[in-house]
């Protein structure tokens, strides 16, 4: 029986009664995400019955700013998600570089050049995906996996309901661990966090604000850069949706970060002096704000997504990290190539994981290797950063250097936009 978030929920001792039910296309997907929905629906696409698990009490709204590449929206058709994904940048956006002071510098950021991405919410693909997602397909909330055990013909779960303690066990032909970061599939199945997870050495936090900030625009996008303190704070404006932001910082000292609520570590971080108009605005909205993403940057590397009839696919696999700006279209692209090699090998998991895996890795491993540089143009780390930084954006105005300034970018979002999941 499907459960939908305002249907009844259905007891988890219900579920047991259709343990014997054939589960060689019975497929459990932790976490309802955006990757983990959008393999819901490429499974139940090629006619899998997919089964997803949220440990949270209801799907989750709202979001702060995200990039959707090429590649993504190639996927997202295919998914029937493309309607629900339009671009919410406005064309006639100023690009501003501030100080605490107020005094501002308008300056490119390449936006003009052919081949961009669309800007948007993350709650607008999320909903994009929910609505996209087969009204047969079962949602679980506040059910985690507490113990994972495989054999060869297919692997035997425990779920338990976290609203009210009870136990069931079932089996599937098919595990996804879609449930982020620190997912506990990837957990319970291939060993610690510890050994897949590589600190950037940097702290993320982004959120959405409540309204637009004194002396810019809706549409404005800003950026305030102090290479000088390893920080940086970024305003990203939208045509028709109330701006969000992202304050950046490095530390030498991850683990002693979640030791205070956000709003008063940034406090902390950014309050070392007058924090002027804009800056004093933004952490008072964190003050307030409900959503808020307060994150260490960390990318997750594997020497294999897969292991037997189990899978890690987006954050749980490869996270990328928000400085890549890739998330969202990798998660997309991951998904839609996964139900594709289901489908061509419809009675051999293994070759299917595979040659999912031979074909998303290469270019996984590109926009993981992006972050770096990008994290250096979101956050310089110091004077020659910046100053390199100050090339990249004016060179695009400059003659005769400005073409290869364009050529690089353009190159650098050749495979960015390439239909990865195409076959």
């Amino acid at each position: 029986m499907p459960y939908r978030p305002n249907a009844k929920k259905w007891p988890i001792s219900f579920y047991a009664e259709e343990m014997n039910n054939t589960q060689s296309r019975r497929a459990l997907i932790v976490g309802m995400g955006i990757s983990g929905m959008a393999t819901a629906i490429r499974l139940r696409q090629i006619g899998w019955e997919p089964i997803v698990v949220e440990r949270a009490r209801q799907r989750r709204t709202g979001g702060y700013f995200v990039l959707l590449w090429g590649a993504g929206r190639a996927s997202a058709e295919r998914l029937g998600m493309g309607p629900g994904v339009p671009d919410h940048g406005a064309p006639d956006t100023v690009h501003y570089e501030i100080d605490r002071r107020g005094n501002r510098t308008s300056t490119a950021i390449l936006g003009s050049l052919p081949g961009g991405p669309r800007t948007m919410l993350r709650g607008d693909v999320e909903n994009a995906a929910f609505e996209a997602l087969p009204d047969d397909v079962e949602i679980r909330f506040s059910t985690v996996p507490t113990e994972i055990q495989q054999d060869a013909d297919g692997v035997a779960v425990t779920l338990r309901d976290t609203a009210n303690g009870d136990t069931v066990t079932e089996r599937f032909g098919l595990v996804v661990g879609a449930d982020g970061l620190r997912s506990t599939v990837r957990g319970l199945v291939f060993g610690p966090h510890e050994r897949y997870m590589h600190r950037l050495g940097g702290i993320t936090c982004a959120f959405q604000l409540s309204k637009p900030l004194p002396g810019l625009a809706q549409e404005d996008t800003a950026v305030l850069l102090e290479p000088d303190r390893d920080r940086a704070m970024w305003v990203f404006g939208f045509q028709d949706r109330i701006p969000t932001v992202m304050l950046t910082y490095r530390s030498d000292d991850i683990d002693s970060e979640f030791r205070l609520p956000p709003a008063q570590r940034l406090r902390q971080v950014f309050g070392d002096r007058p924090t002027g108009k804009l800056l004093g605005a933004v952490l008072d909205e964190a003050d307030k704000v409900k959503d808020i993403l307060f994150d260490s940057a960390e990318q997750v590397r594997m020497d294999s997504w897969h292991r037997g009839r189990v899978v890690l696919l987006g954050d749980s696999a490869w996270c990328v990290t928000l400085y890549a700006g890739m998330g969202v279209s990798a998660g997309l692209v991951g998904a839609d190539l996964l139900g594709s090699m289901l489908q061509r090998h419809p009675d051999d998991l293994e070759t299917a994981l595979t040659e999912w895996e031979g074909k998303l890795r290469p270019v996984i491993t590109e926009w993981q290797g992006t972050a770096e540089g990008l994290r250096q143009w979101f956050n310089p780390s110091g004077r020659r950063e910046k100053l390199l930084r100050l090339f990249w954006t004016r060179g695009e105005e400059w003659p005769v250097v400005g073409h290869w300034v364009r050529r690089f970018f353009m190159r650098g979002r050749m495979s960015k936009n390439a239909d990865v999941a195409a076959v």
